[in-house]
């Protein structure tokens, strides 16, 4: 078995065996490292194990993040819910292993973070594993109005409502990216998180032209609600979505999320992904009334350097608190130069 770092000749065939693998999923292709390099300037590591009769066996993604306040880590994949190894065997995932964590020893990193669904197969020395957050997934029947009738009366009612107030949704491209960015900008502020660059969200429309939407809910030209959707393979999925807490009133995340599911069932798609979320949380309840259910995450966490760290109070919490108050025009400048090192 052989281990090799990609170079860009090497993409089709590694995408091919992604497409292929039933456990893969959007976060394993190439083309995030695309994204992420044009975006942030990090540098990834695409590894491949590789038989000897030349057949990939397994693959794992690795993207560097180091910083001063943030460390210096290896992230299979950064900023998303999964990413991780992919392989045929324990053969290959014991392989791909052992190849991350010599690189991460060369590089000189403090973690290794794993971001899987299926936890690993090898145990690995001082390694921690979190499986307290979940994605939420719902299953599609086969079309739009089908999955109306499965709703509650409430949560008909709740849809029905910002349509009556005159709201609309819109679903385009790159000519979208500025009023979703309007609205996105705004709800990380008010969330006390520093906002990513607009430019990772226009490269993901760049890097997948044929899957990748952007969802906006407007009254009458004004964009209250925003959403980005990408489809791999039979599911679409959610990145990011927000909407703007001044207009709660008028509920443009309810048509935004109707919009979501119409769009996935109208396109085909057998499931949708609401996304990572922390049982019995606020976001949880939310995405559960639409009939989403749970699929535990296994991140893990490979220590190369000190201990693993401890449960407590966030040390972001009094950072949090002050970022929620500086004006948006200043989150705009300031949070892509941190958010690019934060790989939550």
């Amino acid at each position: 078995m052989n281990i090799r770092i990609l170079d860009s000749s090497g993409f089709a065939a590694y995408d091919k065996y992604v497409y292929a693998h039933t456990r893969a999923t959007l976060y394993h292709l190439s083309g995030w490292r695309n994204i992420i390099t044009k975006t942030y300037g990090h540098k990834s590591y695409y590894l491949t194990a590789v038989r000897d009769d030349g057949a990939i066996a397994g693959v794992l993604p690795l993207v560097h993040l180091k910083s001063i306040l943030f460390g210096n880590s290896l992230i299979s994949i950064p900023f998303f819910d999964t990413g991780g190894i992919l392989s045929d065997d324990e053969t290959a995932e014991k392989a791909l292993l052992s190849e991350a964590i010599n690189l991460g020893q060369k590089l000189n990193t403090d973690r290794i973070e794993l971001r899987h669904i299926e936890p690993l197969i090898t145990a690995v020395p001082n390694t921690v594993t979190h499986s307290h957050k979940v994605l939420m997934q719902l299953d599609l029947p086969g079309n739009a109005d089908l999955l109306m009738k499965t709703f509650k009366a409430k949560l008909r009612s709740q849809i029905k409502k910002p349509l009556k107030e005159g709201l609309y949704s819109k679903i385009g491209g790159s000519e979208l990216a500025e009023n979703f960015y309007k609205v996105f900008l705004i709800n990380m502020r008010d969330l006390g998180s520093p906002v990513h660059s607009k430019k990772l969200i226009t490269s993901v429309l760049d890097e997948f032209p044929d899957h990748a939407r952007i969802l906006i809910i407007y009254k009458e030209k004004e964009p209250l609600a925003c959403a980005l959707i990408i489809g791999f393979r039979d599911i679409l999925e959610n990145p990011w979505a927000s909407s703007l807490r001044e207009y709660s009133h008028l509920s443009p995340n309810m048509l935004l999320y109707w919009a979501m599911l119409e769009y996935a069932c109208n396109k085909g798609y057998a499931r949708f992904d609401f996304g990572r979320s922390s049982p019995g949380q606020g976001t949880y309840k939310f995405k559960e009334q639409w009939g989403a259910n749970p699929i535990p995450l296994n991140w893990h966490t490979i220590y190369l350097k000190g201990k693993p760290e401890t449960s407590g109070a966030s040390k972001f919490d009094t950072a949090v608190r002050y970022w929620k108050k500086l004006p948006v025009s200043a989150t705009k400048i300031i949070g892509p130069i941190i958010r690019k090192h934060i790989g939550l």
